[in-house]
């Protein structure tokens, strides 16, 4: 799978159906050894993306439990 086709895509907690960001605002933590994707990480904005504030959220990659068409749903803590 490549990045461009997951981009875009919202990323929805299963466990507290809230709503996490959008994958294309986030960082990527990659494994140096291996290319994978080890991490997203979701910065914590306030009024529409011009603050940033607060801690930011780490979606590990095994924690995610199916890609749709338009979103992804994880299942984390």
């Amino acid at each position: 799978m490549r990045y461009k086709e997951i981009s875009g895509k919202e990323i929805v907690n299963v466990n507290h159906g809230s709503r996490l960001g959008i994958l294309g605002q986030t960082d990527l933590e990659i494994d140096i050894h291996s290319g994978q994707i080890k991490s997203f990480i979701i910065p914590n904005y306030k009024w529409f993306g011009l603050k940033k504030e607060g801690e930011e959220t780490r979606i590990y990659w095994e924690d995610i439990q199916k890609i749709g068409e338009d979103m992804i749903m994880i299942d984390a803590e």
